[in-house]
């Protein structure tokens, strides 16, 4: 099994950047890969939910299935049902953690995946581009109004 990490700080509360990340059906809100979100079964925070992604490439399209989701650690995870991706199995956890003396938040997104043997660094590759686009875009949506304040200045 592989596994697939990006992170980055983002500047702004923690809280403030789960609201944006937390509706299962709200990639499209902030991801730029991500053209569309259309929920199959269940709720934005209902375990058990099923989201189909179109991506923005157009031809594109992903099954998602919500496998946990915890508002208190500001953590969800879901697994990738039907895809065209060279994996048998993709399990991916998304993350918002305080960064207490700043006041932003540190997101990290992972994959635990089994990948075809034919293509495990193509497969790691891609996960990475598309987490990394996608933690890039949440940073600069809340880069506009500049960096978070800074505490000690006051």
């Amino acid at each position: 099994m592989a596994r697939t990490y990006v992170s980055t700080v983002v500047p702004a509360p923690a809280d403030a950047v789960w609201e944006v990340v937390r509706p299962f059906d709200g990639l499209p809100l902030w991801h730029p890969a991500i053209a569309s979100s259309v929920l199959e079964e269940g709720g934005p925070a209902s375990v058990g939910a099923l989201r189909r992604l179109r991506f923005a490439d157009g031809d594109t399209e992903v099954l998602e299935r919500l496998t946990a989701l915890d508002d208190a650690r500001r953590t969800f995870t879901y697994e990738l049902v039907e895809h065209p991706f060279p994996v048998r199995r993709s399990v991916s956890t998304l993350r918002v953690l305080p960064v207490v003396d700043t006041d932003e938040a540190f997101v990290e997104w992972s994959a635990e995946s089994e990948e075809d043997a034919t293509d495990t660094a193509g497969a790691r590759a891609l996960v990475e581009q598309l987490y990394g686009s996608g933690l890039a875009a949440l940073r600069q949506r809340f880069a506009v109004d500049g960096p978070a304040p800074d505490p000690a200045a006051g």
